[in-house]
């Protein structure tokens, strides 16, 4: 099992590091997926098997990864391939009378051709109802990154209907923790949206914590015990250049880009106390944002980039407080128990996420910032470290379920839910990437 800790920073190095790994065996290659829960109101839609032209690659195929995606946001029910009652793949083999038989409410039909080293994938999709097409567009990719052309035509297909950009081009960082010959052996990882294709960019014998996404999508910031304290450091993922940005004595934790990707926030505990800073990276210049005897941490920005929640034991234990700008005064958001923590703003500004502690566990839970109003939104009991996606239509965490350490994908609302198991060992400290166009 995991555990939190609230410790005052003259105690111990993890110092306002509320996650814990323990020891296990094994490696994960991947995250495998699964289906846990979906949502009653879930749009019914067909993604019909594409008819293909030349050698495709083996794996899984274009249809099936849409499939996935699409079910993955918790938005959509599909209909597996073997109930469809016809396999067509262009305009004219379209019978809506039949997809209405079958109470579908979209059909995606469309065709792959390979020539040479490339595949062409031509898609269509169809409002059943209205027996009108509403997206028709042709997309390439190399035959070796057919994953990144279907995850293309699964955002083109969210965004159709919704109105809202997809966000299955994006890509997760995580940390897994295993043992090699005894000893501990931390990763920090990167992969598609759904566990698939992951690299290992970092692995040390040392915990890794906190991993933080440039708003371009280039470059990690994370925390590090690689040289037996915590640091701060950047890395570019193209070319695994790696820059030291906060070492010093004492705490360096919890970075947080800002919406330019010119400076972090980071919890610092320099001057003996753990306080929030803003650290400019052309110049190294720290602005205190904090100013108080309790433990303040977590610090992340607001929708519109301006404001920062960040976790404080200023009333007695770690609840989620709000500063509008530097040097306000700060505003406490969380009231429904004695553990709230790890704040996370939702897109559009209208909620707060965070970890809410009930009884004795560990839930996700959501603040309306207008009204007050706290929505518990997981029913797992030991969940940790939300992310929400940069459409703000869904959060991933990590928590364990029956001993399986795995992160799990819901919807904002918590009306569904998609689970990414680790295969061995445990995996923690998720964070969605950017949308970068």
């Amino acid at each position: 099992m995991t555990q939190r800790i609230w410790y005052k920073p003259s105690k111990t190095l993890l110092t306002a590091i509320t996650l814990v790994f323990v020891m296990v065996t094994g490696v994960r290659a991947e995250l495998l997926i699964r289906i846990t829960e979906g949502a009653d109101s879930a749009i019914p839609v067909s993604v019909v098997p594409f008819a293909e032209s030349g050698q495709m690659p083996a794996g899984d195929t274009v249809a099936s990864i849409v499939q996935a995606d699409l079910a993955m946001s918790g938005e959509f029910r599909t209909l597996p391939p073997e109930k469809m009652l016809s396999l067509p793949s262009r305009r004219e083999e379209v019978y809506f009378r039949d997809w209405r038989l079958l109470g579908q409410r979209y059909v995606l039909v469309g065709s792959l051709t390979r020539s040479g080293d490339r595949v062409q994938a031509r898609y269509e999709l169809f409002d059943v109802n209205r027996e009108e097409r509403i997206l028709g567009e042709t997309a390439a990719a190399p035959a070796s990154n057919m994953r990144s052309l279907a995850h293309h035509i699964s955002d083109k297909v969210y965004e159709s209907i919704t109105g809202v950009p997809g966000v299955f081009s994006t890509q997760l960082a995580f940390v897994t923790l295993d043992s090699a010959n005894g000893k501990p052996r931390y990763r920090l990882q990167v992969s598609d949206v759904d566990g698939k294709r992951a690299r290992i960019r970092l692995e040390s014998q040392e915990p890794i914590l906190s991993p933080a996404w440039s708003p371009d999508g280039k470059r990690l910031a994370y925390v590090s015990f690689e040289t037996g304290k915590p640091v701060i450091f950047v890395h570019e993922l193209a070319t695994g250049k790696r820059s030291k940005v906060a070492d010093f004595p004492g705490l360096n934790s919890a970075p947080a880009w800002s919406d330019d990707g010119r400076s972090l926030l980071m919890t610092l505990s320099k001057d003996g106390n753990a306080e929030i800073y803003r650290m400019d990276l052309d110049t190294s210049q720290l602005t205190k944002l904090t100013n108080h005897w309790a433990i303040d941490t977590e610090a992340n920005w607001d929708a519109r980039g301006e404001g920062i929640f960040f976790t404080s034991d200023r009333s007695g234990g770690p609840q989620i407080y709000y500063m509008a700008e530097p040097g306000a005064e700060p505003r406490r958001i969380t009231f429904g128990s004695r553990y709230n923590a790890r704040p996370r703003a939702g897109s559009k500004g209208e909620f707060v996420y965070y970890v809410h502690q009930r009884g004795s566990a560990f839930h996700i839970a959501r603040t309306d910032l207008e009204t007050g109003e706290e929505t518990i939104l997981t029913r797992t009991e030991s969940d940790e470290s939300p992310s929400v996606a940069p459409n703000g239509r869904m959060l991933i965490y990590a928590t364990d379920q029956n001993g399986t350490s795995v992160l799990t994908v819901i919807s904002s609302d918590g009306g569904a839910a998609y689970s990414l198991p680790g295969s061995e060992g445990e995996v923690r400290d998720p964070v969605w990437g950017p949308l970068v166009r």
